[in-house]
């Protein structure tokens, strides 16, 4: 299991649970070197789950285009990020940015 990568807002330290933000270039990064160590181990997959998430689906499109296996069938239901509602948006002071 590969999670995505550090977002814009965790680069803020704010939490994002469903709020959509987007990958940093940190994250883009440690996506790639994720699709390293799994090209370089070899790894074959029947299928990819991902949420429904932009971050996540853009840190699976990296892997696997890496991977050579971009036409993987993708099941994108129920995995979803922590919901924190209230705190959304808030940094690890507790403060609203």
């Amino acid at each position: 299991m590969v999670r995505h990568g550090e977002t814009a807002w965790n680069k803020e330290n704010k939490l994002c649970g469903w709020f959509d933000a987007p990958s940093s270039k940190k994250g883009i990064q440690e996506a790639q070197a994720a699709d390293q160590t799994l090209k370089r181990k070899e790894y074959q997959f029947d299928t990819a789950h991902t949420s429904v998430l932009t971050r996540a689906q853009h840190t699976l499109k990296v892997i696997l285009e890496e991977i050579d296996q971009s036409s993987l069938p993708l099941r994108r239901r129920r995995l979803r990020e922590t919901v924190y509602k209230a705190m959304e948006d808030v940094n690890n002071k507790g403060k609203h940015k």
